[in-house]
């Protein structure tokens, strides 16, 4: 890890500049040598990268979005060319470059903060080893040394001896019950962040690899901080703690307010968006009115989630335009009305089984044949001639013998037989 982050020294410099000018700013409210003082400044410095991160979360959202969309086209490339692996990357790449999506997207807020990680993990680390780096001097060295967050030095590791621990005026207890819980909460909220991704905010309608890659990721990621937590100092765990929470909001507000259409997050922000609009008969704000008009601008190609929403306008009595505004029409609702009428009195389609038993009963029902010329000669009672016999007289050339009955069920044409020529009887 220290020869990784040696490789980033040299954004080292800015990185101590941002904690100092946070810490001077801290230290007139708590003291220059606190840990809330410099735990905050790392806080502080988290927001900061956050928020110059901004645009690239937009991306990563379009990209991962476009890649979800992509899959099904994927999967077909890939079976189509499974046997050229250059002619499908070809296709691929192609795809890609038609719809504007980069897979790498979905990567560059992580390659984005890496330096800072590794930075600030150069800084902390030079602080437990009792030398200066980039503008932190000897006497913020030695503040920093002294500040600690609920007994644990900002420099301590899990791993540390108890001679390390106690040259930082600490306790190995305190170091590792604060880096456990630290560990803990950091692998749990990066668990949370994914699973809301996976459970609220993806199509479920579409089956894809990817959704599969993204599960397994859901138990990867938190397993990998907690494996190499251990290893991380304290202030490093306050930096990643304070970045997946960034995330998890972040994340939280993104589904709410722009969620995937056709996925769990989508229908219940167009309940919300019902209750609004038939609360007020308008769609209130420009941001709305542009997803009403994404909506109408759909037509046929609406998910269930949407046809749902336009139907449920109807009932209201509201009808939703191209521009994204509604109007009151009685049209609408007399038509929503209608069609929830006509499904409501619609048949019921039967079941296999209930269709082949209907079929034998009205089978029974028909009247009996006699199976071949030796039961000719046996009475056989109907339905309209019940009791009577029937006639066991020899019936006339122009009617059909009793074996047409044998064989219209070995697969010749049913119903009444052409009559045979007298010479060929």
């Amino acid at each position: 890890m220290d020869t990784i982050a040696s490789l980033f020294s040299f954004i080292t410099t800015p990185v101590s500049w941002v904690i100092v000018q946070f810490h001077s700013l801290y230290g007139m409210i708590f003291g220059p040598d606190t840990g809330w003082a410099w735990g905050l400044s790392i806080v502080s410095l988290v927001v900061l990268i956050r928020i110059c991160l901004i645009p690239l979360f937009v991306k990563q959202i379009k990209s991962t979005r476009n890649m979800q969309v992509l899959q099904p086209k994927m999967k077909a490339i890939q079976e189509r060319y499974k046997n050229d692996k250059q002619r499908q990357s070809e296709e691929m790449m192609k795809l890609y470059k038609e719809t504007g999506t980069n897979p790498l997207s979905s990567c560059l807020p992580i390659l984005a903060q890496s330096p800072f990680f590794f930075a600030l993990y150069h800084v902390l680390s030079s602080i437990a080893s009792g030398k200066t780096i980039g503008v932190i001097n000897q006497g913020l060295l030695d503040s920093a040394r002294q500040a600690h967050i609920f007994g644990a030095p900002l420099a301590a590791k899990f791993m540390d001896s108890s001679e390390k621990v106690a040259s930082l005026n600490a306790s190995l207890t305190d170091v590792r019950v604060v880096t456990a819980i630290m560990i803990v909460m950091m692998s749990a909220s990066q668990f949370y962040t994914q699973r809301q991704l996976m459970t609220k905010n993806v199509d479920l309608t579409v089956k894809t690899p990817y959704m599969q890659q993204q599960k397994m990721l859901m138990y990867i990621f938190p397993l990998i901080f907690a494996v190499t937590g251990v290893n991380f100092p304290v202030g490093v765990l306050v930096y990643w703690l304070t970045t997946n929470v960034w995330t998890m909001g972040q994340q939280m507000y993104v589904i709410n307010q722009n969620p995937t259409p056709g996925s769990k997050a989508q229908d219940q922000y167009l309940q919300r968006l019902l209750k609004n609009i038939t609360s007020h008969n308008e769609v209130r704000s420009r941001r709305k009115r542009t997803i009403v008009q994404a909506i109408v601008a759909k037509g046929p190609d609406r998910n269930d989630n949407e046809r749902k929403f336009v139907t449920s306008l109807a009932k209201a009595g509201l009808a939703a335009q191209p521009d994204g505004t509604v109007i009151k029409s009685d049209t609408a609702a007399a038509e929503a009305e209608s069609g929830a009428a006509a499904r409501r009195h619609q048949p019921k389609r039967q079941t296999k089984a209930k269709r082949q038993a209907a079929a034998a009963q009205s089978g029974t029902d028909k009247p009996e044949q006699p199976k071949d010329s030796e039961d000719a000669g046996e009475p056989a009672k109907t339905s309209l001639q019940k009791g009577e016999p029937q006639d066991t007289k020899s019936k006339p050339s122009g009617t059909p013998a009793a074996g047409s009955a044998r064989q219209a069920k070995s697969g010749q044409r049913k119903g009444q037989q052409r009559p045979k020529h007298p010479s060929k009887k």
